[in-house]
């Protein structure tokens, strides 16, 4: 007589699916239902209506923030990618005493907190502005402000450390004997460093560079710290409606956000399945 062993499903891992599921989509569910809800601040379920897509399309500092912020974000994603690579190669790559405090510094900016980076820049570019604005004054007539440059410069300074970490994690599974061969059959460091290395590491870039790119986009502490005059971005802008202006139009943005997002997510994935 065969004896069977009957294995009891577990209900504990579906709910825990399920769980978070709720928890992370719950709240964008609200966000969308509130969208077209005719009451201003959302508590109460007042009927339908399009005012606040109206309103959001017709408010140009919504689009002056959202050009800004894109501007900034790809400005330092670029800067922030080509620098990140560059250091994780030389951190992987070369190996003395100097190495362990440029790990160190590369890595620092990610535990330190957001607003202590924040201040830290600020007083920095106050530092700097007290010592170049008399001379620029006095030669050039011009004076240099808190603005878009200063918050370029700031991203790059974080988004730097993402990439670099990515790109290393991808360097260590990268055969560096490929790279010492094309050296033997007569290239130079940078000939095998763009046609052997990064071909190899591209996957790594990609992810830095996105990364980077997020991270940019939806920065608000660091951002506020060295935004000045003429430089909204978003998350200051949709900050400031949230506590002093319209929530519901903050409401239609995040609608169009979400599915400028799935968008964006679902045809990636359609162009990583035709490459398989």
């Amino acid at each position: 007589m065969k004896e069977h062993y009957l294995t009891k499903r577990s209900f504990f891992p579906k709910f825990v699916t399920w769980a978070t599921i709720v928890f992370f989509y719950i709240p964008l569910l609200v966000v969308a239902v509130n969208s077209f809800n005719r009451s201003k601040g959302g508590g109460v379920w007042k009927g339908f209506t399009l005012q606040w897509y109206q309103q959001l399309f017709s408010d140009m500092r919504i689009w002056e923030a959202l050009r800004n912020t894109l501007v900034i974000a790809s400005i330092a994603t670029v800067a922030a990618t080509v620098l990140g690579t560059l250091c994780a190669f030389a951190l992987h790559r070369y190996h003395n005493r100097l190495q362990k405090t440029h790990y160190m510094l590369v890595y620092l900016p990610l535990i330190v907190p957001d607003i202590l980076r924040g201040i830290s820049m600020l007083l920095l570019f106050v530092l700097l502005f007290a010592w170049v604005n008399p001379l620029l004054r006095q030669t050039l007539g011009i004076r240099m402000n808190l603005g878009i440059t200063t918050i370029i410069i700031a991203h790059i300074t974080f988004c730097l450390s993402y990439v670099a970490m990515v790109v290393l994690g991808r360097l260590q599974d990268f055969d560096f004997s490929l790279y010492e061969a094309a050296l033997d059959l007569g290239a130079n460091k940078f000939q095998a460093f763009f046609k052997v290395v990064v071909p190899a590491i591209m996957p790594g870039i990609l992810a830095g560079a996105l990364l980077s790119f997020t991270l940019s986009l939806d920065d608000y502490v660091i951002t506020f710290f060295v935004a000045g005059k003429g430089s909204l971005t978003l998350p200051i802008y949709i900050y400031g409606s949230m506590k002093h202006g319209n929530p519901a139009v903050i409401n239609a943005l995040s609608v169009i956000l979400l599915i400028v997002t799935f968008i964006t997510v679902y045809v990636v994935q359609k162009l990583l399945e035709d490459k398989k």
